[in-house]
């Protein structure tokens, strides 16, 4: 298909962005990657702490960082860390969500998930969330691979236009709650949306064309892609 012809994507980070920081589960998760840095390297928990900050800074994920110098398996990790969450007890499935996205215009712009995460934990929490049906497909960090890449380094945005058809960067559409990722995207040419939670403070910059505080709002700064009231 001509590139200027193509059908845009709109991109939907999962974590942090489909449901709010405040359900905990970034914190659940720091604290099983901690005790997963302590079991394996025989570390104190401020050690411990220390490098999984220390790797998540440099390579975007904790989980690189142990691959890269630890030679750890990264799908074992994923069992302990990961998949070890109790999604279940704390996501519930999210009407106004799916309304929103429901009313996104597929005769427009198709819709993909972009994920740091392993396969198992997208497909699970987007499964809670009730909208798993909603998306034509997902890219996320293929831990199995012998060399994975995740937001925001470029192989792995290059990985999920490749993956989603779509070879323009001005056809890209984006959310996601994460300075770096937005940073990345907004570099290369995608139109994006900062999502901040209500209680985030305001960043010293801003990092793309759009921040937000609400799902609700991609329908004010992307009209073009929402179905006509």
């Amino acid at each position: 298909m001509a590139e200027n012809g193509e059908k845009p994507v709109f991109f939907f980070d999962i974590d942090n962005c489909l449901y709010p920081k405040s359900t905990n589960i970034q914190h659940m998760m720091s604290d099983l990657i901690d005790k997963y840095f302590e079991d394996h390297l025989s570390l104190s928990t401020a050690d411990a702490n220390a490098l999984h900050l220390k790797y998540y800074k440099e390579y975007g994920l904790a989980i690189e960082g142990l691959v890269r110098h630890h030679k750890v398996d990264a799908l074992e990790y994923n069992t302990k860390v990961d998949d070890a969450l109790p999604l279940e007890e704390v996501i519930k499935p999210n009407p106004e969500l799916r309304k929103l996205l429901e009313d996104i215009d597929k005769s427009k712009v198709r819709m993909w998930l972009f994920t740091n995460a392993y396969i198992t934990h997208g497909k699970r929490v987007v499964k809670l969330l009730g909208i798993d049906d909603l998306f034509e497909g997902i890219t996320y960090c293929d831990y199995g691979s012998e060399k994975f890449y995740c937001k925001p380094h470029k192989e792995m945005f290059e990985k999920a236009m490749a993956e989603a058809g779509v070879k323009s960067n001005d056809k890209c559409y984006f959310v996601d709650d994460s300075y770096i990722n937005t940073k990345a995207a907004t570099e290369r040419g995608w139109h994006t949306a900062h999502l901040l939670d209500p209680a985030d403070p305001e960043p010293l910059h801003r990092v793309s064309q759009y921040q937000i505080r609400s799902h609700e709002e991609l329908r004010t700064i992307f009209p073009e892609v929402f179905k006509s009231s």
